[in-house]
């Protein structure tokens, strides 16, 4: 399916190369950041019955942003969005000595599962022409929540997600893996087998495995008995058993899952996805989900062992992740831009 574009898609840049092959890399999260985008919560269906304390957690969350980021959000520009996922519909940033870039990828509600939402799928077009910089519009289906990168030539996914056909069926794990590389300037994929109960997204990465250093990664791990543990375990030992892109293998951290918990939800779905690898890293800072559970404290203890330097600061998001996300989900970061000599 065709990627739709935009009515002033004739204004913008689009370069005639790949990214990888015109310099262009994907950083990693915790290399620094110039800005993060968001797009408020607004949509009743998505946040059922508690939008009002959603977007009371969000506000909050916010207020601690703007102590070490600047924020921007797609409602400042006038952008219209039908939700506020914008990790997965957002631009994906791309930058070379001096120069930003970015990405925009087809976004079919995470394989179809809900309406068509043609003004989530060309955001990325507005905000590359507001920020005037170069972009790439991709047939290619690939959610921002899907990838995880270390900024060194690594992205890691799911096979749940990535190999499941209603994202670009008919498409090998090699073409698959040639496009990530081509567009995010990495050479090696990490693959693990899926992703949380009730995340709606066939198992994104982003609430299950985390790059912390270019070869650290924090993995949720649950306990026997509760229902995330046969696949959290199956995540591990591929984490384990995986080499980072000079075949080195990765440290892995794991982190406690909070128990489940349950919304009252007018279709009678399952458990929300809550996760403290949806966690934001924002230059030096560590801004993870907590869900009021007993877990919280230990979660945000294991990353401050594993981050020295790093502040933790915890973010009440019982409601927001009632919307099937965190604030991972809810966020989309655009790397600064490193000048070059005499820059």
């Amino acid at each position: 399916m065709a990627h739709r574009r935009i009515r002033q898609y004739d204004a913008l840049t689009i370069p005639t190369g790949s990214a990888s092959g015109l310099g262009y890399r994907m950083p990693a999260e915790f290399e620094p950041i110039s800005c993060i985008w968001l797009t408020p919560p607004k949509n009743t269906v998505t946040w059922p019955g508690c939008l009002a304390e959603a977007q009371r957690e969000f506000a909050g969350w916010v207020a601690l942003l703007r102590k070490v980021v600047t924020v921007r959000t797609t409602d400042e520009l006038g952008i219209d969005t039908n939700d506020s996922w914008i990790r997965d519909f957002g631009p994906i940033f791309v930058v070379k000595e001096g120069s930003l870039a970015c990405h925009d990828f087809h976004f079919n509600t995470w394989g179809g599962k809900y309406e068509v939402r043609d003004k989530d799928d060309v955001a990325p077009q507005h905000i590359a022409k507001a920020l005037d910089v170069p972009i790439w519009v991709h047939d290619f289906v690939l959610e921002g929540g899907s990838i995880d990168v270390n900024g060194r030539g690594t992205v890691m996914t799911t096979e749940q997600c990535l190999l499941n056909p209603n994202r670009n069926p008919g498409m090998s794990r090699g073409q698959i893996e040639s496009q990530l590389h081509s567009a995010l300037g990495t050479r090696h994929v990490i693959w693990l087998p899926g992703g949380i109960e009730g995340d709606d997204t066939d198992g994104h990465i982003d609430d299950v495995a985390r790059f912390i250093s270019p070869n650290m990664v924090a993995v949720v791990s649950a306990p026997k008995g509760h229902p995330d543990h046969g696949m959290t375990q199956k995540n591990i030992t591929a984490l384990r058993e995986a080499m980072d892109q000079d075949s080195r293998p990765l440290r892995v951290v794991e982190l406690p899952v909070p128990e489940p918990i349950h919304y009252d939800y007018p279709d009678g779905r399952g458990p929300v996805p809550a996760s403290y690898a949806n966690f934001l890293i924002v230059n030096g800072h560590v801004f993870i989900p907590i869900f009021g559970q007993p877990a919280d404290g230990q979660a945000a203890a294991v990353l401050e062992a594993a981050m020295p330097g790093y502040s933790v600061i915890p973010v009440l998001a019982r409601s927001l992740v009632v919307g099937l996300g965190a604030l991972h989900c809810l966020s989309q970061q655009q790397p600064a831009v490193v000048e070059g000599p005499g820059g």
